[in-house]
């Protein structure tokens, strides 16, 4: 596999690299490994492309908001919920994933937060990798990977507002935040930007998050070391594939549970508990 000239780094990346605080007993960065080093390996490739519940409802949330604002006309109608849930193909997915995309539809429908709005992107949320942004100052290069949910002003169209749609019990990360403010730095250079995140199930907005250019700055430069850092580590693994465990250091214990690759990770907790069957004894006679 070649490697990329170039490091790269997203707020994806990031988050692997480097755990939220607070959240520092459960990271693993065994699941970086599986997820950055060892994608393409069928078993690995397979349980990628498993959705759970949760990512479904998240994906499907995304796209309604999508499909209301390219149909406006559906906010305005009282059949407009089962207008976007056909758009969607929701009848296709499970019971649970049904129910709760449909509860965040009619939650959107009465009070669509971008109806005043002037919607500068709007993404469906299955569009794939956003173009790279490339970074290259005097002491690093590298590309950005910032796929934003959504760009609006308000009515005086003097400050950019990047939201980022949430759903479930999902927390707020400001480090997703910050990527897309410096993401909006080189896509919008000169403009005033702010960003928050919004909980379509749960209707919650966040503060705005805001940063200057010494902070700009600061970010960018951690940035450039998570994504040389993981190039690094994405060399000495295609070196030498059976150092995989030491470049990429499992954390096993009961957050196991929660992680795709627990089925074929040879450090997962859940795997180990499972018992082991008993010899078969051969009997003469």
């Amino acid at each position: 596999m070649t490697i990329p000239d170039r490091p790269f780094v997203s707020y994806h990346l990031w988050s692997l690299v480097a755990p939220a605080t607070g959240q520092e007993r459960w990271h693993c960065q065994m699941r970086r490994g599986f997820v950055k080093a060892r994608q393409h390996e069928p078993q690995v490739k397979a349980l990628l492309a498993k959705a759970t519940a949760p990512q479904r409802i998240g994906i499907l949330a995304q796209k309604g908001v999508y499909e209301f604002h390219h149909h406006t006309h559906l906010l305005n109608q009282s059949d407009g919920v089962e207008k976007v849930a056909k758009l969607l193909q929701l009848s296709h997915s499970s019971d649970e994933v049904q129910q709760r995309v449909l509860q965040i539809l009619q939650k959107y429908h009465n009070a669509p937060l971008l109806s005043d709005k002037h919607i500068i992107q709007l993404t469906p949320g299955d569009e794939g990798f956003p173009k790279p942004i490339l970074i290259d100052q005097d002491d690093y290069c590298f590309r950005l990977y910032a796929a934003m949910d959504c760009v609006f002003t308000d009515s005086d169209h003097r400050i950019l507002h990047i939201v980022d749609f949430k759903t479930g019990k999902a927390t707020f990360d400001q480090r997703q935040a910050l990527v897309y403010l410096l993401a909006a730095h080189y896509l919008y250079p000169g403009r005033e930007a702010v960003a928050s995140f919004y909980n379509l199930e749960l209707c919650k907005k966040s503060d705005l998050i805001s940063i200057n250019n010494t902070e700009l700055e600061s970010l960018e430069f951690e940035l450039a070391n998570v994504a040389q850092k993981h190039q690094q580590d994405l060399q000495k693994y295609h070196q030498e594939t059976s150092d995989f465990s030491k470049i990429f250091p499992p954390n096993p214990g009961s957050h196991c549970r929660f992680c795709p690759f627990n089925s074929i990770c040879d450090f997962s907790e859940i795997k180990s508990s499972l018992p082991h069957p008993l010899p078969i004894l051969k009997v003469n006679g």
